[in-house]
């Protein structure tokens, strides 16, 4: 029982690391530290708040006459006003309507802003992974390259190789050390990039910065392998639902339909305007009170608005049938790449199954089998179709990601 529980402690722990790594963790971090979609947050509301102001009622209106007889100064007559303007009633059903309507096509934009961020920083993630599996084949390759300066700068002390070979080794091994740098300061790059879009605050729970300055490292933020995005076999479907889900399409879907129903508010704008209120008067030496009431006729204030208000929705369809054009043929266009280079990969991996082994050409080397060039030239092609693997998965889910980024 009590190894159980010990091993059931440990799972947890494997479990709670699991959730707290990784590029699911890292963008749930972004979302909620980014400042751009912070700053975006407050634009929205700013947004909503001014929609709902464009319905509310007028200002109150308060008027005050004092007139006196300009012969006797000491009869004096006072006039007090007060009323309220508003339009009519069905008016402004439509018009909280309308800001219903562009409230979900605001709250679509806020995610159409989100989901770009996050495909940036999946992009971002996607990258160091594959920078980080580029530098463990530059150790190897790295490691290789020392092994062999070390036995050949024996065998020029013996005499059994001559500065030829050796100087070609020390090249190798120059040369990989700089890709070895250079691809380090890269993912240090990337991850620092990282940082910036999560607000510059650590990414990893309970690895606070000791000095605001320190990098985690990919092993850290469990950005070590490519999450399992096979390809759909039947992508129409999937379209289709990636297109529902499009954000951006559904911002498009309720400015139209807003567009409709300002249509609608203005045709209404040639109803009257009401006016009610309240008069005192002491005209006749004891007040008056009675009620104000007012029409005002939009002979003028509402002409061509009707025929500006249809033009911005025909404005509005077009835009929106160009961008559901754009975005299907995006991702077909994402889908086809997807598709050769996973067709690339799969051509790659079968190869270097059936391929000779490196450690093979070392013996073969230092058993004077093959030449140093036979050697650098079997060499150098493996390294350089392994690196292109690399590019080719990387590219792979860059093209998934952008696939599936209404899903994020």
């Amino acid at each position: 029982m009590k190894h159980i529980l010990i091993a059931a402690a440990l799972l947890s722990c494997i479990g709670m690391r699991a959730q707290n790594t990784g590029i699911d963790s890292v963008l749930r971090q972004i979302e909620a530290n980014n400042k751009e979609l912070q700053a975006n947050a407050q634009l929205i509301s700013s947004q909503k708040l001014e929609n709902k102001t464009e319905n509310n009622l007028p200002d109150p209106t308060l008027s005050y006459a004092h007139l006196w007889d300009s012969k006797n100064s000491s009869e004096t007559v006072g006039e007090m006003v007060v009323s309220q303007s508003f339009d009519f009633p069905t008016l402004y059903v439509t018009r909280g309507k309308m800001n219903r309507l562009k409230t979900g096509a605001l709250d679509a934009q806020a995610a159409t802003v989100r989901q770009q961020i996050l495909l940036q920083a999946k992009e971002v993630c996607l990258d160091i992974i594959m920078l980080q599996h580029q530098q463990e084949l530059l150790d190897a390759r790295l490691k290789n390259a020392e092994e062999l300066a070390a036995m050949y700068a024996k065998r020029l002390a013996t005499g059994d190789a001559n500065a030829l070979e050796t100087n070609k080794i020390n090249l190798e091994l120059l040369n990989v050390r700089t890709e070895s740098r250079t691809n380090s300061t890269a993912l240090n790059n990337k991850i620092k990039e990282l940082l910036v879009l999560n607000g510059n605050r650590p990414l990893t729970p309970g690895r606070p910065f000791p000095d605001g300055t320190a990098t985690p490292t990919a092993q850290a933020l469990g950005l070590t392998e490519y999450p399992a995005i096979p390809l759909p076999a039947d992508f129409h479907q999937v379209c289709d639902e990636l297109l529902a889900a499009d954000p951006s399409l559904q911002s498009f879907d309720n400015e139209s339909a807003a567009a409709r129903k300002l249509i609608s508010a203005s045709k209404q704008g040639w109803l009257p305007k009401l006016e009610l209120g309240y008069r005192r008067n002491t005209e006749s030496g004891h007040p008056l009170n009675g009620v104000v009431v007012g029409f005002s006729f939009p002979l003028f204030a509402n002409k061509g608005k009707v025929k500006i208000a249809k033009a911005q929705a025909m404005n509005i369809d077009f835009q929106k049938d160009n961008a559901k054009v754009k975005a299907s043929s995006e991702l077909w266009q994402l889908y086809e790449e997807a598709r050769n280079l996973d067709a690339s990969m799969q051509e790659y991996k079968q190869t270097f199954q059936d391929q000779q082994d490196l450690t093979l050409l070392k013996q073969a080397l230092t058993g004077g089998q093959i030449s140093m060039i036979e050697y650098f030239v079997e060499v150098s092609v493996v390294f350089q179709s392994k690196t292109n693997l690399l590019q080719l998965e990387n590219q792979y889910q860059k093209a998934m990601a952008r696939i599936y980024k209404s899903r994020l």
